[in-house]
């Protein structure tokens, strides 16, 4: 097939905070006088459309970026006034007397991180030095003599069985000096260099999260912009990580979320319906009740840590932000760590541009960058504490509150960590030879919420005729193996009803039904399926949700 072919000397792959920092830095560093052509790309229809987080945003990266970040209208809800830690049991809370330094936001600001990236977004392109390309997925690495050159991306108008319709454009290649990824958590071409490079050789495999949110509106004078609450405990088992939280936004807005470790044990885990029966629970029903549901998303955490970090070099490509493993897991916050790993990416770009070396050792710098810099000295301080969590919650406190004596260090130093897919117990495991049917919990449509509802909230729309972007390797194992070891936690762990087990008239029994049309790229299948023959790659361009305030 004849591509057409687009030279660049700096490709960007993914528009989230960490590339947009390192855009606008390395256009700063370039000076006026350069010629040096930058391309940016993004898969979602517009910059934001796929960025989410909770977000209460540390500002020192975006102070380091712009110190006038403000002034110049960066869209923060409210800075945090008020903060709270709650225990939750099933009827009760127990409200912590203080909070630990590293767990204390004030200074930091309540955002909605779609907006800022839009906003960020926009500052890059009037620097009239990046081309910014939307709509275009990056798909496949080219890769010659063991050396990144650029980026295939996806085609235009094919059919659901891959056959080209009347509409269909070619993906191109487009070839550059450097290629940087920032995917987001596990992007499928990060998970290719990965695998392909050994990136991870010596390290901790990462280990992920789930991140389920709302946006409520409230009635007028509800919500206190700025005020911040975290929870641990009920709904969750002892066994599982994760907790909730609730950010005062402004014009009366709640958002209220749910994480969940990808690591947990009882395959009947339904991390979706965990969020809902949150919103149940007294203390947070009784700031909900009289609002009304007006956003949804969901998104994956990479909460490995420092030991958890891949290499982030080989010749001429660089990884940044989540594709990297820049998340400080004690505090739940990669933003700042994402910006600051942009700028430090765009300081090697730029020496590596006066030299014209794009080797893997030139780019090599960029490790040490960051080895040198505040996010090593963040990170390094919460080295160890997902992996207490690997028998608990109270061993996992227990090593947080050690790690945070000990700078990081907790039990000992270093702690291994284990692919979360591999926690999963099979049903025999967890309930005996005749364990009970799963039991979905039934929403009232007031408070909680089936998940179809949910993606309705989230805005998401696909192409229905184009081929299925969840490729499943081996979709015999989902229809026996998987049936009688794990009772088909698909259907459970996604949080967008795009994996569901239908009759099969012709041979019996169940077969997988994907749905993809539902999907709200948040890879939680690619991450959790236990067997590990699902994997993720992006749909045709500009597909997706469309997180306009998340």
């Amino acid at each position: 097939m004849e591509r057409e072919v687009l030279e660049v000397d700096v490709l960007l792959v993914g528009a989230g905070p960490a590339n947009l920092a390192l855009a606008y830095r390395l256009s700063q560093l370039l000076g006026e006088d350069a010629e040096t052509f930058v391309v940016l790309i993004e898969k979602a229809k517009e910059v934001g459309f796929h960025t989410l987080s909770g977000a209460v945003m540390d500002p020192r990266g975006m102070r380091e970026l712009l110190p006038d970040f403000l002034e110049r209208g960066c869209p923060v809800e409210a800075s945090v006034e008020e903060e709270e830690l709650w225990f939750l049991t099933e009827k009760g809370r127990l409200a912590a007397p203080f909070l630990p330094g590293p767990l204390d936001n004030r200074g930091g600001y309540v955002c909605s991180l779609g907006r800022v990236v839009r906003w960020l977004g926009g500052l890059v392109e009037e620097t009239g030095r990046v081309e910014v390309f939307p709509e275009f997925p990056g798909v496949e690495l080219l890769v010659e003599e063991e050396r990144v050159v650029g980026v295939r991306t996806g085609d235009r108008g094919r059919d659901r069985e891959g056959n080209p319709k009347p509409t269909h454009e070619p993906g191109i290649d487009i070839r550059a000096r450097v290629t940087v990824l920032g995917e987001g958590p596990h992007g499928s071409l990060t998970k290719s260099l990965v695998r392909r490079f050994e990136l991870r050789k010596g390290g901790n495999p990462q280990v992920y999260a789930l991140g389920i949110k709302e946006l409520w509106r409230m009635e007028k004078g509800r919500v206190r912009a700025g005020r911040v609450v975290h929870t641990l405990g009920w709904p969750l088992d002892r066994e599982t990580f994760g907790g909730g939280f609730l950010y005062g936004m402004r014009d009366d807005v709640w958002d209220v979320g749910f994480v969940t470790g990808l690591d947990y044990r009882d395959p009947y885990t339904d991390p979706h319906g965990l969020f809902q029966r949150f919103k149940t629970h007294p203390a947070v029903r009784g700031l909900l009740e009289g609002g009304r549901l007006i956003r949804y998303g969901a998104k994956t955490i990479p909460e490995g840590g420092w030991f958890s970090r891949i290499r982030p070099y080989v010749d001429g490509c660089l990884v940044v932000g989540d594709s990297a493993g820049f998340l400080d897991p004690l505090r739940l916050k990669g933003i700042h760590l994402a910006v600051k790993s942009g700028m430090l990416a765009a300081e090697t770009i730029a020496e590596a541009l006066r030299e014209g070396d794009f080797s893997a050792r030139a780019l090599s710098r960029f490790e040490r960058k960051v080895e040198e810099s505040w996010i090593a000295e963040e990170m390094r301080r919460s080295r160890n504490i997902h992996q207490g969590f690997e028998h608990g919650l109270l061993p996992g406190l227990l090593n947080a509150g050690i790690s945070l004596v000990t700078g990081g260090r907790g039990f000992r130093d270093r702690m291994e960590l284990k692919p979360g897919h591999t926690r999963i117990r099979k049903l025999a495991e967890q309930y005996g030879p005749n364990p009970p049917p799963f039991r979905r919990l039934k929403p009232d449509g007031k408070l909680t919420f089936d998940r179809l509802s949910g993606v309705y909230e989230s805005g998401t729309k696909h192409e229905e005729d184009q081929p299925v972007h969840l490729h499943v390797s081996d979709p015999e194992i989902c229809r026996t193996r998987c049936v009688r070891e794990y009772g088909n936690p698909c259907t459970r762990f996604c949080p967008a009803e795009v994996y569901e087990m239908e009759e099969d008239p012709e041979r019996g029994g169940m077969r997988l039904k994907i749905n993809a049309g539902n999907c709200v790229h948040c890879k939680t299948c690619d991450i959790m399926d236990p067997y590990q023959i699902i994997d993720w790659v992006p749909p045709e361009g500009g597909g997706g949700p469309r997180y306009t305030d998340l």
